[in-house]
């Protein structure tokens, strides 16, 4: 068995790109076949090199390792040609030079008169030459029908005649998309083409190229398009598309991997996968045929129990790029190793752990206006004082020894621990919401804490 993967290089990895990718990885993978990257970069106009790094980026930041490639179809022009003049030789295609406006005339024509617009065949039998702005068009058969296999839809039957005699060749002589897939994936050995069911109407074209030129078919598979909550095709205005934008937004690979797998296909109620189960469950019978839609929340959810999930050592290796982008010192690695734990059951992704802790790394924090004007005032002013002038002398500094600590001062000052413990928390953390805040002492250490609350105390006393 041999799968293929083949993106346009004409913008980032969207999202229903990656999950065309990881299924026909996880085929692959289960099956102990090949899997194939092949760059499909015959469009010139579009095509770049940008695309291609930030494609190649994205399928090694999902995991989903190639076992040949990457090909680039644009290297392959020549092959393409050839088997062009192939099937001018026998007969199967010809030179056409009806102009663009030419066929748009007779498009509309076509549709005033409630005709499908296809082109009428003018070129056909003139035996042309090739000339400038001329095309070489596909002669399709005008009667029966193909029938597409769907593993996943089943099949699909096309009346030839509805079809078009397409394009094989531009102008410019570059092949078109229908042409050089057919030749890249005969010529590379692909037995499964798995895809996005927007090509469905390009199939039954390319298996009659396909049986033209002598190949055998491969088995297609077609996975329904994803859309958005209003069931409308996913695009920028639902959210990010792009798989690198999930990767700057703070979202792991595992949980993205196993968010695009559950879009479209289920085994049983179970919602979280490893890797390797899914390698072992999957398969193109539990796709299903109806349309998935983009749940960003629940995606939240999945990032969250991976952020929990994760080994320590490998959180903090993908926590501190967001910890740096915000500017702060991170040499100090055993102490952003305890922030970052510190965190974890409260980030549902990297970007959120970096704004939450940023009082772990700042010097002066930012206060928030509402917490400052109920917390930082005259009446908790003297909780903190007694807090800063005690502070040296706590020996059981750990999370039980500060909570002792503070649960005694609070005695002392006739209040509960909870009014302590939040002008506390706002004077070390800016906010009302934060990580239990003896946690938050111990990992700060004596002398952070004692300068956050000498500001704070000075913040209160010159009426800030």
């Amino acid at each position: 068995m041999r799968t293929r993967f083949a993106p346009s290089p004409t913008g980032f990895l969207h999202i229903g790109g990656a999950r065309t990718a990881l299924f026909n990885w996880l085929y692959t993978r289960r099956y102990g076949g090949t899997f194939v990257l092949r760059i499909e970069d015959t469009d010139q106009t579009r095509s770049t090199d940008e695309s291609t790094r930030a494609i190649l980026d994205a399928m090694n930041w999902l995991g989903l390792n190639w076992d040949e490639g990457p090909y680039f179809q644009a290297e392959r022009v020549e092959i393409h040609r050839q088997m062009v003049q192939k099937l001018i030789d026998e007969g199967k295609a010809y030179h056409c030079t009806c102009s663009p406006d030419e066929l748009e005339t007779k498009r509309k024509k076509a549709l005033s008169e409630g005709r499908k617009p296809k082109y009428d065949g003018a070129c056909r039998d003139k035996g042309l030459s090739k000339s400038p702005g001329s095309v070489v068009r596909f002669r399709c058969p005008e009667v029966g029908a193909t029938v597409v296999r769907d593993m996943i839809k089943g099949d699909i039957a096309f009346n030839n005649e509805e079809l078009d005699d397409l394009i094989l060749e531009r102008a410019d002589g570059y092949p078109t998309y229908n042409f050089a897939v057919v030749v890249d994936d005969a010529q590379m050995g692909i037995t499964h083409v798995i895809r996005g069911d927007d090509h469905v109407n390009n199939t039954p074209k390319q298996i009659l190229i396909c049986e033209a030129l002598g190949y055998q078919v491969p088995l297609y598979g077609h996975v329904p398009m994803i859309l958005g909550a209003d069931k409308a095709r996913l695009s920028k205005r639902h959210g990010a598309t792009s798989v690198m934008a999930y990767q700057e937004m703070g979202y792991l690979p595992e949980a993205l991997v196993n968010y695009l797998v559950r879009l479209g296909w289920s085994h049983g109620d179970q919602e979280i996968f490893s890797m390797e189960e899914l390698v072992r469950l999957f398969s193109l019978e539990a796709v299903g045929k109806s349309a998935a839609v983009f749940n960003p929340e629940k995606l939240l959810w999945l990032n969250q129990h991976y952020i929990n999930a994760y080994p320590a050592e490998k959180l903090l290796e993908v926590a501190i790029p967001f910890w740096e982008k915000k500017g702060f010192d991170v040499k100090d690695r055993q102490y952003v190793a305890k922030a970052t734990e510190n965190l974890r059951t409260r980030s549902r992704t990297l970007v959120e752990m970096a704004d939450s802790g940023a009082f772990y790394f700042q010097e002066e924090i930012s206060y928030d206006a509402e917490a400052a004007s109920k917390f930082l005032t005259p009446e908790y002013v003297g909780h903190l004082e007694v807090v800063l002038e005690r502070l040296p002398s706590v020996s059981d500094y750990t999370k039980d020894g500060v909570e002792a600590f503070l649960r005694v001062i609070a005695e002392e000052r006739g209040t509960k621990l909870k009014w302590v413990a939040q002008a506390l928390r706002v004077a070390l953390t800016g906010r009302t919401v934060s990580p239990g805040i003896d946690e938050v002492m111990v990992i700060l250490g004596k002398d952070r804490v004692a300068r956050k609350l000498r500001r704070a105390i000075d913040r209160i006393r010159s009426g800030g």
